[in-house]
C-alpha cells in the first residue's frame, strides 16, 4: 500500500545517532531537499560531519551532502525540528530519548529507523520512542526495508517501508526522503513493519553461523525460508497484516541482511560459527550487531504468545545458554515432521 509523498521540501530534520544508517538516512534526507542536523555523543566523529562532510568512523570514503551538520547538544538538535529520527542502538533508546520528553514542536513526528525489542518491557521501538517522548502514535513512524547502509549511501537505488498509524505521518516522512534512488511505500501495518525489522536480524545471525561452519545454499535457503515463516507466524499473533510479510519490509529486508557481507548481524553469527565467543565475536564485528540484544525478548514475546520460533530459540541457546555451534542446524531440522505451512 502506498500514498502519494507529502511534499518536504525546505523540511527541518534531525537524526539522532552517528552510525552508519544514522548518517545514510541523514544524507538521504538532505538528497531529498532537508536541512538536516545530526546528533552524535563523540566530538570527534560531529566535529568530521560538520566541518568535512564524512564520517570515516562508519562511512569510509563516503562524502555527505553539504546540507548535513551536526552536534553534541541534544536540545538544540531537535529545536524546531519537524521530523525526528532515532537512529541509536535500541536497548539505549528510552534512556536517550527521556530528556527529550514534551520539548518536541507540537506538530513534530518521530521516525523510529532502530530494528529491536526492548528487554525487559519486550516493546517494539515505536512504541518505545512513543512512551519516551510522550507522542500519540499518529506522531510516529517507523522506516524498515532493505536498506543495508553502505548501499545506500552510495546512492544504489533501493526501497524502503514508512509505517505510521497516520497517513498523514507517513506521507510527510515518504515526502522528507523520496529521491531519485531512495524510494518510500507507505503501510499502515507498524506491528508487521517492526517485527519483520527486528526478527530478521535473528535469522540473520543464523544464517551467519551456519556458513560459519561450512555449510552451504541449501542450509542458506532452508533457515531464511523458514526464518519467514516465524516471522509471519508471532506477526499474525499480533495482529499483523498478512501481506506485509512477502513484501519489502519482511522478505525484503530478510534476503538483504542474511545475504550481504555488510550485515553485521550476518557477519557477528559468522564469527560465532568459526569458534569466536560472543564477546570476541562482538567485538571482531565492531558494530552494533542488533540481533544479540533482541533475540532473549523476541523469544520471551514468542513464548508469551505461544508461538513456536525454532530458529530463534536455537540463536539464544547458542550464545546465551551454551549450545555449542555444531549442534544448531541438527536442532532446526530435529522438529516434528508436518505439512509446510504458517501456523499460528
Amino acid at each position: 500500500m502506498t500514498a502519494a509523498p507529502a511534499d518536504a521540501s525546505g523540511l527541518r530534520a534531525t537524526v539522532l545517532g552517528t552510525g552508519s544508517w544514522g548518517t545514510t538516512f541523514a544524507a538521504v534526507l538532505a538528497d531529498a531537499g532537508c536541512d538536516v542536523t545530526v546528533w552524535g555523543r563523540s566530538e570527534a566523529v560531529v566535529r568530521q560531519i560538520r566541518d568535512q562532510h564524512r564520517n570515516e568512523a562508519y562511512l569510509p570514503g563516503i562524502d555527505l551532502p553539504r546540507g548535513v551538520t551536526a552536534t553534541t547538544d541534544l536540545g538544540a538538535a531537535v529545536a524546531d525540528a519537524r521530523l525526528v529520527a532515532v537512529a541509536v542502538p535500541s536497548q539505549v533508546a528510552r534512556a536517550t530519548l527521556a530528556p527529550l520528553a514534551g520539548s518536541l514542536r507540537s506538530d513534530a513526528v518521530a521516525v523510529s529507523l532502530m530494528k529491536g525489542v526492548e528487554l525487559g518491557t519486550d516493546r517494539r521501538m515505536s512504541e518505545v520512542v512513543a512512551a519516551a517522548l510522550g507522542l500519540p502514535d499518529e506522531r510516529v513512524a517507523v522506516v524498515s526495508g532493505p536498506n543495508l547502509a553502505r548501499e545506500i549511501a552510495r546512492r544504489q537505488p533501493t526501497a524502503t517501508v514508512v509505517a505510521s498509524t497516520s497517513d498523514e505521518t507517513a506521507r510527510l516522512v515518504a515526502g522528507a526522503i523520496a529521491s531519485s534512488y531512495f524510494r518510500p511505500y507507505t503501510n499502515p501495518d507498524v506491528v508487521g513493519v517492526e517485527l519483520c525489522g527486528a526478527v530478521k536480524n535473528v535469522i540473520a545471525l543464523a544464517v551467519g553461523i551456519s556458513q560459519g561452519r561450512g555449510l552451504g545454499y541449501n542450509t542458506m535457503a532452508t533457515v531464511i525460508t523458514r526464518g519467514l515463516v516465524e516471522i509471519t507466524r508471532l506477526g499474525l499473533a499480533l495482529g499483523a497484516a498478512p501481506e506485509t510479510f512477502p513484501g519489502l519490509a519482511g522478505m525484503g529486508d530478510l534476503m538483504a541482511t542474511c545475504a550481504s557481507p555488510d550485515s553485521r548481524n550476518h557477519t557477528l553469527g559468522g564469527h560465532i560459527g568459526r569458534g569466536m565467543g560472543l564477546d570476541e565475536a562482538i567485538a571482531a564485528t565492531g558494530g552494533t550487531a542488533e540481533a544479540v540484544k533482541s533475540c532473549r525478548p523476541v523469544l520471551e514475546l514468542a513464548q508469551r504468545l505461544d508461538v513456536e520460533m525454532p530458529i530463534t530459540e536455537a540463536v539464544v541457546k547458542v550464545l546465551y545458554e551454551g549450545l555449542p555451534v555444531d549442534q544448531l542446524a541438527p536442532m532446526l531440522l530435529a522438529r516434528p515432521h508436518r505439512a509446510e505451512a504458517v501456523r499460528r
